[in-house]
């Protein structure tokens, strides 16, 4: 798959802009457009019923993304969340020291500098004035706010061990290279889970996790072929994980991480319970003992796995003697569900269509097209992946009944417009028998 083709795609048909365009654009930012916000939020919602909202073990969190200065010393990404640079002494380009190759410039063969270290959190401040501003950070991750937030959650919910909390928002790092569209982004949005469980438990949950996410990614429609697990050698571990596999996805531009699952241990909240002077233990009524629970971490990138999702339905084939781009996303994913096109637009088809997709849109998203011949609609709907077009004809106004097309297969069934709702209903939700 060409990825030029996607980003083109991508832009004209108002799935993904490049931020503040009109003025040049700013690197490692992105604007989800009309077709993009819906495609997002089907994945996220999906992602949250399944792994949160079924399950009797999990609770959710919505926290700030500003958060008291000191949660990042505690953390350690204050004194380690550095990245190690390099700058081209001939065109004054700026790498990071680890996605280099070679010891010359990737880009002109020039000398390198000596490496220096570059803490990649983005800053801030807070305050009226300028003498009595606090600086502080964008969150670089979601997960701190949840170990921060540990004791209230629990003590207000009254969840018992083994539980996990999830939450899904935006994160920030400065990154020095953003690159390969979404995939790389200085602002991009987590679904992270912080699951607690007894240090004895830790390898049964790392397991169950792992065998949950990986039948997750395929119930996106994403081919099994393009997935893999990475292991992280040991000598190449984050300072708090004790073991770190990543999910990764065979992009047109190499396999990248889609979601890591790491065991952290009990660096967190011991590191919080130590900085902040506060217990964050868990005391156990039933076997009146206190002790800190270890955490296994789902940590998947929402907008990664959108571009995964993006590569993955992108094809190309030929109806007619013409190239047909047809986008194979997931029917729960597809931002429009359904479209509604009159098969002419005179006698009665398109008031009659127009009110059927009014209805249709208290359901699902819903679109309503009359505007050239139906065989060209069908390819524009094709194009933005949505699954089904209804053709309302001369044949409805005699007996109540509309064509059907499948966006895969191109086949059509003849169904009530009483019956429509539930047809498509069915098949495009994200929810289980």
């Amino acid at each position: 798959m060409d990825m030029d083709k996607l980003v083109s795609l991508c832009k004209r048909k108002g799935f993904i802009f490049q931020s503040s365009g009109i003025y040049g654009g700013i690197n490692g930012c992105w604007d989800f457009g009309p077709l993009g916000v819906e495609l997002k939020r089907n994945l996220k919602n999906d992602w949250w019923y399944n792994f949160v909202q079924i399950r009797d073990n999990m609770v959710g969190l919505d926290a700030s993304i500003i958060t008291h200065p000191e949660v990042w010393v505690a953390s350690g990404h204050v004194e380690q969340f550095h990245d190690i640079l390099v700058d081209c002494k001939e065109c004054r380009k700026r790498f990071r020291q680890d996605h280099l190759e070679t010891e010359r410039c990737p880009e002109c063969g020039g000398e390198l500098s000596e490496p220096k270290a570059f803490n990649s959190m983005l800053r801030t401040r807070l305050g009226v004035s300028d003498d009595t501003a606090v600086e502080t950070y964008l969150r670089p991750e979601t997960c701190q706010s949840i170990f921060v937030d540990f004791k209230d959650i629990y003590s207000s919910t009254r969840v018992k061990i083994p539980f996990g909390i999830a939450q899904i928002g935006k994160s920030f790092r400065n990154e020095v290279n953003p690159r390969n569209f979404i995939f790389r982004s200085r602002e991009f949005e987590q679904m992270e889970i912080e699951f607690f469980c007894r240090e004895e438990e830790e390898e049964k949950w790392f397991a169950q996790w792992q065998e949950d996410i990986w039948a997750w990614y395929l119930s996106l429609g994403i081919k099994e072929s393009a997935l893999r697990w990475y292991e992280h050698p040991k000598e190449s571990l984050a300072h708090y994980s004790k073991r770190t596999v990543d999910v990764e996805y065979e992009f047109p531009f190499g396999w990248g991480e889609l979601q890591g699952l790491a065991n952290r241990g009990v660096y967190d909240l011991t590191q919080h319970s130590k900085h902040s002077g506060k217990d964050l233990s868990f005391f156990d009524p039933e076997k009146n003992e206190r002790y800190m629970p270890t955490v296994i971490e789902p940590s998947a990138g929402a907008d990664r796995t959108t571009l995964a999702v993006l590569c993955d339905a992108y094809d190309e084939d030929e109806v007619n003697g013409e190239t047909r781009v047809v986008m194979h996303l997931a029917p729960k994913l597809a931002p429009i569900k359904a479209a509604i096109l009159p098969l002419v637009k005179k006698d009665g088809l398109a008031e009659l269509a127009e009110n059927l997709e009014k209805k249709l849109r208290k359901k699902f998203i819903t679109y309503y097209d009359h505007a050239g011949a139906i065989g060209r609609r069908y390819r524009r709907q094709d194009e933005i992946g949505t699954p089904y077009c209804v053709c309302v004809d001369f044949e409805t106004k005699e007996n109540g009944t509309v064509t059907v097309r499948d966006r895969d297969s191109m086949e059509q069934v003849r169904i009530p417009m009483d019956d429509l709702a539930g047809y498509i209903g069915t098949r495009v939700s994200f929810e289980r028998d």
